[in-house]
């Protein structure tokens, strides 16, 4: 994936005026749940074991660190000790994903780069378990945390960002209605590694047409008696109107 296989959607410079302002509210630390999963504040007495064993037991578990800017770790002590200090963290707000009805916690994501004042918000540090990879279920945990900041926070502005060389992650975001911006080239450091950036993002006057797509997809009615969805997400968001973004 790379720069030229994207449509970037300029749009039309603004010095206006921003009214109403952003809220300032910032997002609590509260569980959110659907009816296919349920996003727990991350606790690590409640979820470092269920995470470990999704995310360090087998191949396809340690795999999901290679974009991460940590991981995988050694032992569960060790990755313990690092899922306390996401709980704690004072500028990232970090969830637990949990299968409904029970099943055990199988991913994270958490809201970073909070700017309440210019509201401005990312989903990022995203990891999903090999078991709830390309669910149901997944979607679900990323439309809630959308449609909580967009919708309840009111933000004008959702960030994601990725690894320009990780293709699932870029794939995601089109896929959930974010729309590339750009890339920044020799952006950061991870592991020893050159880290080039893909930005992405959904902005406030795009949400509505986002949201209504994402709920489509979701519903009970796409889906057929065996799990499987009926019509593509990604199809979906490739019939959007080019919104405020059309070409100069």
């Amino acid at each position: 994936m790379n720069d030229e296989t994207e449509q970037l959607f300029p749009r039309p410079l603004n010095g206006g005026t921003v009214n109403p302002l952003p809220s300032g509210l910032v997002p609590a630390r509260t569980a959110l749940e659907g009816t296919e999963i349920r996003l727990e504040p991350m606790d690590p007495a409640v979820h470092a074991d269920d995470l470990y064993e999704a995310s360090h037991t087998t191949d396809a578990g340690r795999a999901i660190w290679t974009y991460l800017p940590e991981g995988p770790w050694p032992d569960l002590e060790a990755y313990t000790a690092h899922v306390r200090a996401c709980a704690g963290s004072q500028d990232r707000i970090f969830h637990a994903l949990r299968p409904l009805p029970n099943g055990p916690a199988s991913g994270q994501a958490s809201f970073m780069d909070i700017h309440p004042g210019n509201g401005v918000i990312e989903i990022g540090y995203i990891w999903f378990g090999p078991a709830l990879q390309r669910t149901r279920a997944a979607t679900e945990a990323m439309y809630l945390m959308l449609d909580y900041a967009m919708t309840d926070l009111r933000y004008r502005r959702m960030q994601w960002r990725c690894n320009a060389l990780n293709a699932k992650s870029r794939g995601a975001a089109r896929r959930l209605g974010f729309r590339y911006e750009g890339t920044f080239y020799n952006h950061l450091i991870f592991k020893g590694l050159n880290r080039d950036t893909a930005w992405y993002s959904i902005l406030d006057d795009e949400w509505p047409d986002v949201k209504a797509r994402l709920e489509e997809w979701l519903s009970a009615e796409n889906f057929d008696s065996d799990g499987q969805a009926r019509r593509s997400l990604s199809e979906m968001m490739q019939t959007r109107p080019p919104s405020s973004r059309g070409r100069e």
